[in-house]
């Protein structure tokens, strides 16, 4: 399995369409325990990222990973992914 190298997309070395479609897969990664353990919180941040950066299919899947959370959850997933938008 491919391993993205996290420090080149937080240091923006990544262009755009190919940084979003990273941000998915990290989702995907999550939502599936590919390489990791499920991490529903860390899925819906990843797919909540990309969703903000206009992918259409993270935004989907955040919708229904968010169906399944607690709304505690939800909220922890939402304030890590903008404290990683303020920070990237």
């Amino acid at each position: 399995m491919a391993r993205f190298d996290l420090q080149n997309l937080e240091n923006g070395h990544i262009a755009g369409a190919a940084q979003t479609d990273i941000l998915f897969e990290m989702g995907i990664m999550y939502a599936t325990g590919r390489d990791c353990s499920v991490d529903l919180v860390a899925a819906h941040k990843w797919f909540n990222i990309a969703a903000i950066k206009g992918c259409d299919r993270a935004a989907k899947l955040r919708a229904e990973i968010g169906a399944k959370m607690p709304k505690a959850d939800i909220a922890v997933a939402l304030r890590e992914a903008r404290e990683w938008m303020t920070t990237h």
